[in-house]
């Protein structure tokens, strides 16, 4: 069984910084073979994709977090982050790391850390 646990959310104002982490364990799972990501998802709002980043090491991100979030990834631990910087009350959301074997598949899922941000 794979396990994704994310840890580092919180509340903060706005302008600043948070790093978000998410650990992933499990029998079998190899963790660089894996595409990571993070989805968020405010009320109201669909679940969007945030950042992602590949098993060699390409990233990609949405437009409204360019310039502000950086993922990456250490694959010695397992382990994926997202650095948050110039925070906007608009990135207010509980926010999700998942894992998928290839681009297309979003097999696993954490269960989410909030994040709020206050103006």
């Amino acid at each position: 069984q794979v396990q994704l646990v994310e840890s580092g959310g919180g509340l903060v104002q706005a302008g600043g910084s948070l790093r978000l982490s998410c650990a992933a364990s499990g029998s079998y799972f190899s963790f660089d073979a894996h595409v990571m990501r993070w989805y968020r998802q405010a009320p109201g709002n669909q679940r969007e994709l945030v950042a992602s980043i590949t098993r060699g090491g390409s990233t990609n991100y949405a437009d409204s977090v360019k310039g502000r979030f950086t993922i990456s990834r250490d694959n010695a631990k397992n382990t994926v982050y997202l650095q948050m910087n110039s925070l906007k009350p608009e990135d207010t959301a509980v926010y999700y790391c998942n894992a998928g074997p290839t681009a297309g598949n979003l097999k696993y899922w954490g269960q989410g850390t909030q994040v709020t941000v206050s103006s």
